[in-house]
């Protein structure tokens, strides 16, 4: 008797789900890959800690929109540092089932409900802390998973 070996597709635990986009000027979610501050992708190194977000390119002082239907639930202080208070914001959402994070962003408000592609706020200018990096907003789960499959 033969055996009969099956390839099963991997299914991502996603269901599915993709983020919209993030910036204007950026309507495919390009991710900051590589520049003189590090990289941009889930796990990269930071020192001696792993990077435990995904950056997606967008320029200081563009427009940041909600990437589907989602709640909003306060903001975020990314850093203790006073030295970078001027990128020192970010908001905590859900949507789809997700649970997530946006640094860098300076929202227009903290609570209630946008819907996909309406404006959440405005990117910080992050080039006035970390001069000569690819500006981005990071993306984090709330549970600190890889937020990759979601793009």
């Amino acid at each position: 008797m033969r055996r009969v070996v099956v390839l099963l597709a991997v299914l991502c635990v996603c269901d599915g789900i993709k983020f919209g986009q993030l910036c204007s000027g950026n309507s495919a979610n390009s991710r900051r890959t590589s520049d003189g501050w590090g990289d941009g992708h889930y796990g990269a190194r930071r020192g001696t800690r792993e990077h435990k977000g995904l950056d997606i390119v967008c320029s200081d002082g563009s427009t940041v929109y909600a990437p589907f239907d989602v709640t909003l639930n306060g903001g975020v202080i990314v850093y203790t540092d006073a030295k970078k208070a001027a990128i020192n914001n970010g908001i905590n959402l859900r949507g789809e089932g997700l649970c997530f994070k946006l640094f860098y962003v300076q929202p227009d408000r903290l609570s209630g409900s946008v819907m996909k592609g309406e404006r959440i706020g405005v990117m910080m200018p992050m080039q006035t802390v970390y001069r000569g990096i690819t500006s981005h907003v990071h993306v984090q789960m709330c549970d600190k998973s890889d937020p990759t499959p979601y793009f």
